[in-house]
């Protein structure tokens, strides 16, 4: 893990609400000369807490895509199934997001397709795909209500700090 301090935290912060904003006005943002700035941002990006910058698009309004949630349960749960279903579902464009999950499942997808046809017929592939699923549910989204940034206040107390790191 990297040592964060305050201004660390903010530069996240902000960039969480604005990704698009330039290296400038982030600085400005964040009261730091720009190449400060600049060497913050590349050490958080090679750190891997910034994964990417990219719009967030609603899959409701391109047209009639069908966004689904699908609860996945593997037929075994040794590490080579679980590897085996993970490589499967990496070459699936529909399949947007991918989390491994405890609990009752193994795994919580966010897929999106054309509609629910295809939806349906993108199970059949997985299913056909020999990944591994021993079961499935599906869960059709009818509204977004909430997508936010990682609420950063709120977990600062677990991140490993460094207080004296300055400019």
């Amino acid at each position: 893990m990297i040592a964060l301090d305050d201004r660390d935290l903010k530069i996240l912060t902000v960039l969480q609400a604005d990704g698009r904003m330039t290296k400038a006005a982030l600085a400005e943002r964040v009261n730091l000369s720009p190449t400060a700035c600049w060497e913050r941002l590349q050490r958080l990006e090679r750190a891997g807490l910034i994964t990417g910058y990219e719009a967030r698009l609603n899959p409701q309004l391109l047209g009639g895509a069908a966004e689904v949630m699908m609860s996945v349960e593997l037929d075994s749960h040794k590490a080579q199934d679980f590897r085996v279903f993970e490589d499967g579902i990496h070459n699936i464009p529909e399949v947007v997001d991918c989390w491994a999950v405890g609990g009752g499942i193994d795994y919580l997808l966010r897929i999106v397709t054309s509609d629910i046809k295809a939806y349906q017929t993108l199970v059949d592939e997985i299913l056909s795909a020999e990944l591994g699923v021993r079961r499935y549910y599906t869960y059709v989204v009818t509204k977004s209500i909430k997508h936010g940034p990682v609420p950063l206040a709120r977990v600062e107390s677990v991140l490993p700090r460094n207080p004296r790191r300055v400019g």
